[in-house]
């Protein structure tokens, strides 16, 4: 297969090619990788993902590198500051977001040992296989996105509706949205190992 044949919204520029190429769709099990990305995913609301990327480093500098236990205590001068600094999101309530996550987080980590332990039970600790043909195939939401949305929701969290949790859940690669042509397709989720057991394919949200 072609190593340049990739899932079609990669190609808009070269940033999301390097991100696609890289980091979509690689199972991620670090608390700090995975509140960084839900993060971002709740600050895309109303924006493209471009813009996302291109504010990447800015973002990180300006929240702490998304440490939650740092987020989690800031007041009103950080708020001000996050407010004026052009290379955030300065959105009030997106900010007040994800102060309010980070402390969510840190209640998570708390009574389930680590956020990573909570995320991947929803898909018993093995990726979802999808296997489309086309990204036109590709969902916005799915059952279990909208589930996750509500029990987070529930919790406490902000910004996290269905559609920002599907983007989550395929970024962080509790999902493989890889189209079957693609280049990534087989060295994502397919092939990884999670706590050295070797991980099964399943093409939809429900394991038999």
């Amino acid at each position: 297969m072609n190593q340049q044949e990739r899932c079609s919204w990669a190609n808009s520029s070269p940033l999301e090619q390097t991100y696609h190429d890289h980091e979509w769709g690689v199972p991620k099990h670090e608390d700090l990788a995975l509140f960084e990305l839900l993060s971002l995913e709740s600050m895309q609301a109303g924006l493209s993902w471009s813009t996302i990327l291109a504010k990447r480093e800015t973002l990180n500098k300006g929240y702490d590198q998304f440490n939650p236990e740092v987020i989690a205590t800031y007041d009103q001068q950080k708020i001000d500051e996050l407010l004026a600094d052009p290379g955030v999101i300065r959105h009030k309530l997106k900010i007040a977001a994800t102060i309010s996550n980070a402390q969510r987080f840190l209640e998570i980590q708390k009574e389930y040992g680590s956020f990573d332990q909570f995320i991947w039970t929803y898909v018993n600790h093995r990726p979802i296989n999808n296997l489309w043909s086309n990204i036109t195939q590709v969902p916005a939401t799915s059952d279990l996105s909208v589930k996750i949305s509500k029990d987070l929701k529930k919790i406490g969290f902000k910004f996290v509706g269905p559609t920002t949790i599907y983007s989550f859940l395929q970024a962080a690669g509790l999902i493989n949205d890889h189209v079957v042509t693609c280049f990534r397709n087989d060295q994502t989720s397919y092939r990884v190992l999670y706590k050295g057991l070797p991980v099964p394919l399943c093409s939809d949200d429900r394991w038999s």
